[in-house]
């Protein structure tokens, strides 16, 4: 039995490097949702403000938009495992700096200047792991053969997805564990949580040490820097199917997946949240979703299926926020938000999926690239735009008018010829 599981949806483990790679990803993944929750309580509390929760998550997410097609381009050009350990040693060393800052009780953290330092290192970080996330995206591909890409890429995905629980459970094991010892307290529970981080980073720069595959893409020594640069655009805006998976995916992430910024403000609102630890205990209910879904979808074979799950996980994407922003009773808004975790980790399961097997692998990084520019522009001005809003209008609110804005934009999509033909694509020839 336990065999038959692993041979459906471990496929791409039995590769000793992707299996390295996995876990440096997990590690990654949890330092980055676990740092969102407690980078956004901490501006949370020292403004009382969800406009300025709203601009430190825009200012770590829009390095994507301007950062990762120059990191792209690098992946192609230079070896990509050697790109890839470059930014996880720079977040270590951005991450640490912040820790000391938060750790200090009398740094500049703790003054006026302290929201202005969190945007600065915010963007930094923001920059570092856009580039871990393009480079890993144009590495996996040589880590395992084609029949195993799907599954290679579902487990990434589970990886990024899933570690949006196991990120803020390690944080709030952590804090109520402080709470045992003399030291408990706000600020105790605020330096744990940015230590933590910094952990998990490091772990991940000791994997990452261990890949030995070597992959670079082909960058054309005749053509200018410029024209290499831009192959990448070149390629999805060439490409209809790559063109309209990626307005779908930049729909789904700026109006049903640009949600950090309002999570201090849903906390507080659906679970009386008055320290980092209920956020992350609403971040961890959306991660036990992510992850469950994500795993079940590399099991997921064939063209028809994958398609027709497409469809139903994005209408889903649609109603779970709306349901949240209804929710009353805590225990209610929990299970809301594992249910949208699970359709919203679904969807960009597929949808990195489908831009996997459509690039052709010679320009994958600097596909990658533009499409992590688009993704990272869409969700940093929407995150920030529904942190300013969230303060006028309250966060549950903002969360049901943007997901009824998607569900429409889902059925809207029914109506154009290549999103139908990857939902409902033609039987496959015997």
């Amino acid at each position: 039995m336990l065999k038959d599981v692993a041979n459906r949806f471990l496929l791409a483990l039995r590769y000793k490097d992707y299996r390295t790679l996995w876990i440096a990803n997990v590690c990654a993944g949890s330092a980055a949702w676990a740092l969102i929750v407690a980078r956004g309580w901490l501006v949370y509390i020292m403004t009382d403000s969800s406009g300025w929760a709203g601009l430190v998550t825009f200012m770590a997410m829009i390095p994507r938009f301007f950062a990762t097609p120059i990191i792209g381009f690098l992946a192609d050009r230079f070896d990509r495992k050697t790109v890839l350990q470059w930014t996880y040693i720079l977040n270590v060393a951005n991450n640490i700096a912040l820790s000391i800052l938060v750790t200090i009780p009398n740094s500049p953290m703790y003054t006026s200047a302290g929201p202005w330092i969190l945007l600065l290192l915010a963007m930094l970080n923001g920059c570092f792991r856009a580039a871990q996330m393009t480079t890993t995206q144009s590495l996996i591909p040589n880590m395992v053969p084609k029949e195993h890409l799907l599954n290679a890429v579902s487990l990434n995905q589970a990886t990024q997805q899933g570690s949006r629980f196991l990120g803020p459970l390690a944080m709030i094991i952590l804090i109520w564990a402080s709470t045992l010892t003399p030291w408990s307290g706000a600020y105790v529970e605020n330096a744990l949580a940015f230590w933590l981080c910094t952990a998990f980073y490091a772990v991940g720069l000791f994997q990452v040490a261990r890949v030995q595959t070597k992959s670079t893409g082909v960058v054309n020594p005749n053509r200018s820097f410029m024209s290499n640069f831009l192959e990448g655009f070149k390629v999805v805006y060439s490409t209809p199917m790559l063109s309209a998976i990626i307005l779908l995916a930049v729909a789904h992430c700026a109006l049903v997946m640009s949600y950090e910024s309002m999570l201090p403000n849903l906390s507080e609102e659906k679970l009386g949240a008055e320290t980092v630890y209920d956020t992350a205990l609403l971040m961890s209910g959306v991660g036990v979703g992510a992850l469950i879904t994500a795993i079940l979808l590399a099991g997921v074979k064939g063209n028809q299926q994958r398609g027709k799950i497409f469809l139903v996980l994005a209408f889903a994407s649609g109603i779970t926020p709306i349901i949240l922003g209804l929710s009353s009773a805590g225990s209610v808004s929990l299970l809301s938000a594992v249910f949208m975790g699970a359709s919203g980790a679904g969807f960009m399961t597929i949808t990195h999926t489908i831009m996997q097997m459509y690039t052709p692998d010679e320009v994958r990084g600097r596909v990658s690239g533009v499409y992590q520019m688009h993704i990272g522009l869409s969700m940093a001005g929407a995150n920030w735009i529904n942190g300013e809003v969230s303060d006028y209008f309250t966060a549950p609110n903002v969360m049901i008018w943007t997901a009824v804005i998607f569900f429409i934009a889902v059925a809207a999509s029914l109506t154009t010829r290549f999103l139908r033909q990857l939902y409902f694509p033609p039987p496959t020839p015997a």
